[in-house]
């Protein structure tokens, strides 16, 4: 390789570190500001900071549309905030794949310049979080949509993909609801049965199971669940279809967000976010209850990063070296471009904070049997005290009013 090989190449790796460097913030800076809209329960700041990255084509463009989903439903635009999640579903299964030559890349700079694709949990929750706004419109058809989608979803992980995903019982959870609203009763057992095998100790599931089993007429099924809950009675009310029920999901504060590791900042880690309520309380007139966690977004983001470690490291290793060869083949030619080079891929090479950030911690469900009528609906944190603001909703006989509330502080 000649001279005037050399230098071109060593300028065009210098001046694509720059820019990797210090030409681009990280995604964790570009968000930071809409999250804080966010929290001061400002959503339509953080929609104005968020549309123009949702909007830029790009390798990060999904994780971008994500959070701006996310701020569209906060902000009560439900109708919008759909058709961005339905448009990241595309992108993140279009995306399920790098491309060999943005692998390559990565090894020389970083994480950061492969295609942003989701995790596994992340993408399983843009179904589940888009049903919620078919729910809050009132759109039971396009909500059981969604619920198909997830569902397919959570098969195609499992038995086609071989990838032992089983870690959202809310997904399932919400399922088994909507298919109950919906009074498709054998699909609400299944799903309610879903969730069981997943977390066996959520109290609601014992009485669930059995109600379901009840309307799905399963009695084998109904049997051995009532020899398994001797606590659990029949009630008259599951069975008056002059009764409705409101169904509140609530998502509480926000999820772990990713930091470069203290003691090996070229890898990230997650960080938990302080949250003042850790559980909402549904009140409508004299009658209240409580919600049940029932999915920890915080734990299985955790456990993914954990798992994922080992790939991480090993593509560092891979990195160091595909580096150290190319600075060893510049610096053959000159010797102070290939320190310069090497020093400058170093550099570049940072941890990767994408994620979609404004995630809550965990999701919970609040259920509550009412008779027919218009109510004012009450939502407030447990502990913190923070309020949603009132809600006036109307409930059907044999009917489920749904509604949702996110606590940010």
């Amino acid at each position: 390789m000649s001279m005037l090989q050399v230098r071109p190449i060593a300028s065009i790796i210098l001046v694509f570190c720059f820019f990797a460097v210090t030409g681009c913030a990280t995604y964790q800076g570009k968000v930071g500001k809409a999250r804080d809209d966010i929290k001061n329960g400002q959503p339509a700041e953080a929609i104005k900071i968020l549309q123009p990255l949702a909007e830029e084509d790009g390798k990060d463009q999904l994780v971008f549309m994500l959070d701006y989903a996310t701020a569209l439903q906060l902000a009560g635009n439900y109708k919008e905030s759909a058709k961005e999640f339905q448009a990241s579903a595309k992108i993140a299964d279009i995306q399920d794949y790098h491309s060999i030559s943005k692998i390559a890349t990565s090894m020389v700079l970083s994480e950061e310049m492969v295609q942003y694709k989701g995790d596994d949990y992340e993408k399983v929750l843009i179904n589940a979080i888009n049903a919620i706004n078919y729910l809050e419109m009132g759109d039971l058809d396009e909500t059981l949509v969604e619920v198909k989608r997830l569902n397919e979803m959570l098969y195609k992980f499992k038995y086609e993909a071989k990838r032992d995903y089983d870690q959202n019982p809310f997904a399932y959870y919400l399922s088994a609801v909507i298919w109950e609203a919906g009074q498709k009763y054998d699909d609400a057992y299944i799903a309610y049965k879903a969730t069981y095998d997943l977390i066996p100790n959520y109290r609601p599931l014992h009485e669930d199971l059995i109600r379901a089993a009840i309307k799905a007429q399963r009695p084998e099924e109904l049997d051995k669940w009532e020899k398994e809950f001797p606590e659990v009675k029949v009630k008259a009310e599951w069975n008056d279809r002059t009764l409705g029920e409101i169904v509140l999901v609530y998502m509480q504060g926000w999820g772990p967000r990713k930091q470069p590791r203290p003691n090996a900042p070229r890898f990230p880690h997650l960080v938990p976010v302080h949250s003042l309520d850790h559980h909402a309380r549904l009140t409508v007139g004299n009658q209240s209850v409580q919600s049940s966690e029932i999915f920890d977004v915080q734990k299985v983001a955790i456990k993914t990063l954990d798992d994922d470690f080992a790939r991480l490291m090993a593509s560092r290793v891979a990195g160091a070296v595909t580096k150290a060869v190319i600075a060893d083949q510049i610096a053959q030619k000159n010797q102070a471009l290939g320190l310069i080079a090497g020093l400058a891929m170093a550099a570049s090479d940072r941890a990767d904070l994408r994620q979609w950030s404004t995630l809550p911690e965990t999701f919970q469900i609040a259920r509550m049997t009412v008779k027919p009528g218009t109510y004012q609906v009450q939502v407030s944190g447990v502990e913190g005290g923070e309020q949603m603001s009132p809600r006036t909703i109307e409930v059907k006989p044999g009917r489920k009013a749904f509604l949702s509330w996110r606590s940010v502080r």
